[in-house]
């Protein structure tokens, strides 16, 4: 797949070696990551929030509610979302040199309000089978008053890099003979197990998450 354009806000000027500017490495980091956030300029004051995110084609969208700071204040207003995942703890031989094996993703742009209730409500589907695959068709209808109360944005893919570190400690040379354990301490996703509502009714099978 191409590679985005880079540009002056996506250059990586810092460890360069790390960066990329590849779109599906990006789209991959975009798909697995379950938290982004959204940075932003209201009213003169710097924002950034938490939220989740989806991905349909070569756009990110994200929700809130239609009138919160997360939709009505980055309606067509210039932001940037990052995501990261972390991979692992490295442990050097000095404090120096302890670092972290992640992968990230900046993207910048102008989002744009979604106002069409059909698509809003396709995204919302999308956005429910990401989170559990097929759930959306066991849900009860979304109710008109519920689109209404949501808001979505939507953002192209355009400009964005990805940053990632997969490698072993980088030590100084003389201290590589250092008398302490050095390494990687790799992190494991995995989901717990499920916690049924205390209300439930029946005996529904849950639903199987995305793999972490």
């Amino acid at each position: 797949m191409s590679e985005l354009e880079i540009t002056e806000q996506t250059q990586i000027k810092r460890g360069r070696k790390r960066g990329s500017y590849n779109r599906q490495l990006i789209y991959n980091i975009i798909d697995e990551a379950l938290v982004s956030y959204i940075g932003m300029v209201v009213k003169g004051r710097p924002f950034v929030m938490p939220t989740s995110h989806w991905r349909d084609g070569d756009k990110i969208y994200w929700h809130g509610g239609s009138k919160s700071r997360m939709v009505a204040g980055a309606e067509n207003q210039p932001v940037c979302l990052t995501l990261a995942l972390l991979d692992g703890l490295v442990m050097a031989r000095s404090a120096f040199h302890h670092s972290v094996n992640y992968r990230s993703v900046m993207i910048f742009g102008t989002p744009e309000k979604i106002v069409d209730e059909a698509e809003k409500a396709r995204q919302l589907e999308i956005f429910i089978d990401r989170v559990a695959p097929n759930r959306w068709k066991e849900l009860r209808p979304m109710q008109s008053k519920e689109l209404t109360a949501t808001g979505i944005l939507s953002m192209p893919i355009n400009e964005a890099s990805a940053k990632l570190r997969a490698a072993p400690p980088a030590d100084d040379e003389q201290d590589y003979n250092w008398p302490v354990w050095a390494g990687v301490l790799p992190l494991k996703r995995i989901w717990g197990e499920a916690e049924p509502c205390p209300r439930m009714t029946g005996d529904w099978e849950a639903p199987n998450p995305p793999a972490p």
